[in-house]
């Protein structure tokens, strides 16, 4: 990894092909990238061209050159829980994965609910950050889910507002929150959940949970606040992003709210694409909120990525101290990390098994995540130059132990996984490379 910010001014990526936003393909052709930004595509550049400046040429042979990925949903745990990750770690995880934007959750101490409580956060990201981090501000004060928090003074400083971790349970709270956030043009984030029904569960209410003896999330603990959430959201005009989709009712409530012009969107994860709870191991890398469901529900989640219903791919990238998470299902704190395996896993999982093509990848990681967020960066010229460089040849098997990122806890671990970043280019700057 390198995040020399003596960096060359000006780089040449050689002999890759480029992906084309408009036809979704593959182009060949080389980029310079100058001042940050992509400043010429071109069949062929030639680095003679340049013989006074400081220049870096990569060979980008039999390599992708897509736009830098973006993730709606981290968890960078600082300020406050440092000894579970950092801005550092965190963001050189997520520059490993192809990431050059991520999206940061609010539920850190002090809860970023002010612009004063926000501030340690924004100082930390200004100082070690390698990548862009753009920080969610909390939906009500200490994420209590009662009182509302000066949305009009956060806003020009964060990518939106969540209490992730916790859903809002008060409906009439929420619906003052949507009311004021809505003029913000902030996209509110919610963790759907209604706790009433959680009934002290911890793993899909299943036929692993049944066969096991585990205590049980049913599927209504989410899909019946996104139900009421979609709801305000189109008396309101606050635009919900709903985040962590696991059950096909959830996708099914979104897909006709979308029908009905509810300004609605929503992101799941590579591990409920890829895993069901038949997959399930006594172990606490597999145990997340909201936990890996039924092979019906992805299918459900699946199909809602293909056909456009859930706009992003977000990891929800929750790391804990190894401690926390050698509890087994029941005992360990709920999360798992997923940004150093996001790309391949999604890869690997959807296109080349023939479930859907490549450009719905960079859709859903890449190109989608900016629109929805109106985050900056890309590919083409003019832009700033956030750019993930991949090799889809490499096959290689996750180990955690070789993470940037300090949590260690994936579903992933010992997985043959195919596809793997190389380079990420973040604001026109090298901040990770790829030595196997």
């Amino acid at each position: 990894m390198t995040t020399d910010n003596t960096a060359p001014s000006i780089i040449l990526l050689k002999g890759g092909r480029i992906y084309d936003e408009e036809s979704g393909t593959m182009q060949y052709a080389d980029m310079l990238i100058a001042d940050g930004k992509v400043a010429e595509v071109a069949d062929s550049i030639d680095p003679s061209r340049f013989p006074d400046t400081e220049l870096k040429v990569a060979d980008c042979t039999g390599q992708w050159i897509l736009p830098g990925f973006v993730d709606l949903h981290v968890h960078l745990r600082t300020p406050g829980l440092e000894y579970k990750e950092t801005i550092a770690t965190g963001t050189a995880a997520a520059a490993a994965g192809g990431f050059t934007t991520v999206c940061s959750m609010p539920n850190v101490n002090p809860v970023p609910d002010s612009l004063d409580t926000l501030e340690p956060q924004l100082e930390a990201i200004r100082r070690v950050s390698c990548i862009e981090v753009l920080p969610y501000a909390s939906i009500t004060r200490m994420r209590m889910g009662d009182e509302l928090v000066d949305y009009q003074a956060l806003a020009p400083m964060v990518a939106g507002f969540s209490d992730d971790g916790t859903g809002v349970q008060s409906t009439e709270v929420m619906r003052a929150a949507m009311e004021a956030i809505a003029p913000t043009g902030r996209p509110l984030a919610a963790h759907c959940e209604v706790e009433s029904l959680l009934h002290g569960g911890y793993i899909h209410d299943g036929e692993y949970a049944r066969a096991h003896g585990h205590a049980g999330i049913c599927s209504e603990s989410e899909w019946g606040e996104v139900k009421r959430d979609i709801q305000l959201a189109e008396a309101t005009g606050c635009h919900l992003h709903v985040c962590h989709i696991s059950t096909a009712e959830s996708v099914q409530l979104i897909r006709e709210a979308k029908a009905r012009g509810v300004k609605v969107s929503g992101e799941t994860g590579p591990h409920y694409l890829t895993f069901t709870d038949a997959d399930l191991q006594e172990d606490g890398r597999f145990k997340m909120n909201p936990p890996i469901r039924s092979a019906a529900d992805r299918e459900a989640l699946r199909q809602g990525i293909i056909d456009g219903t859930l706009e992003c791919i977000a990891t929800d990238h929750a790391p804990h101290a190894a401690a926390e998470k050698a509890k087994g299902l029941k005992g360990s704190a709920m999360g798992v990390v997923g940004l150093e395996t996001s790309f391949a896993a999604v890869y690997t999982t959807m296109v080349l098994s023939g479930l859907m093509p490549l450009r719905r990848l960079v859709e859903t990681m890449a190109l989608a995540p900016r629109r929805l967020f109106g985050i900056q960066g890309g590919i083409k010229v003019g832009d700033r130059a956030d750019i993930a460089i991949v090799d889809p040849t490499i096959i290689w098997t996750v180990e955690p132990e070789h993470f940037l990122s300090k949590g260690r806890a994936t579903p992933y671990a010992g997985q043959t996984l195919t596809g793997h970043v190389t380079m990420t280019l973040a604001n026109g700057k090298i901040v990770y490379e790829y030595h196997q």
